[in-house]
């Protein structure tokens, strides 16, 4: 899958890398949203509510159980282009979003995020939300997330999924995981995230026991 990535400042030590979906933003609402009017469209009755529920893996692998196999492509390449449309003013951030980018850049930290979510979109949904970040990566996803995060320098990960769990295994850098997806505590353990969060907003305070403010000058 093809990557985008735009970076808008020079890196210091610090670098944490969040994942968009369920992590920072509440995307179930807009997605469904689409995932009816491309049903009303192709005439499937997608499980709206059932697919919602289980956000994280790539669209066409949610796709793929209700469509030709000749038609998920297609049908993925609509609801990307339906998705500006639907999915963007009902999406809200997750509480705790902008508390834990303010934690990152009170440390003169950098803030990127590496998400699964086409790019374009994913820009759509940070400009409205007016979550500043440092770069973003989309269309990337599981162990494939590692490159983003070595390439920006990243030294901890934070998402909702097992699979984000495996990118930052994959890169080497500390998993933070928080419950707000679809994976339960015991999931994201087993697949060796090194710490779990019940929401973003504890994220400050998990950080400051890894990265404490810089000492004050004398």
């Amino acid at each position: 899958m093809p990557r985008v990535s735009t970076s808008t400042r020079t890196r210091p030590g610090l670098t944490v890398g969040f994942d968009l979906d369920m992590t920072l933003i509440d995307t179930a609402p807009g997605f469904g949203s689409v995932l009816t009017v491309l049903g009303d469209e192709l005439g499937v009755a997608f499980p709206v509510e059932e697919m919602t529920a289980a956000l994280g893996p790539p669209l066409d692998h949610m796709l793929a159980p209700y469509l030709p196999a000749d038609q998920v492509a297609a049908a993925g390449d609509r609801f990307r282009a339906l998705y500006p449309h639907h999915a963007i003013t009902s999406v809200p951030l997750l509480p705790g979003a902008v508390e834990a980018i303010a934690a990152v850049r009170e440390r003169g930290g950098r803030v990127v995020v590496v998400t699964g979510k086409y790019a374009p979109n994913a820009r759509l949904h940070l400009d409205h939300l007016g979550l500043e970040v440092d770069a973003l990566e989309g269309w990337v996803w599981g162990a494939g997330k590692a490159d983003a995060l070595r390439r920006e320098g990243a030294s901890v990960y934070v998402g909702d999924h097992v699979h984000d769990v495996e990118g930052a295994l994959a890169a080497g850098i500390v998993s933070v995981s928080v419950l707000s997806g679809g994976c339960s505590r015991a999931d994201l353990v087993a697949a060796g995230t090194h710490a779990v969060l019940d929401r973003l907003d504890e994220f400050p305070s998990w950080l400051t026991g890894h990265h404490p403010h810089p000492a004050e000058p004398h």
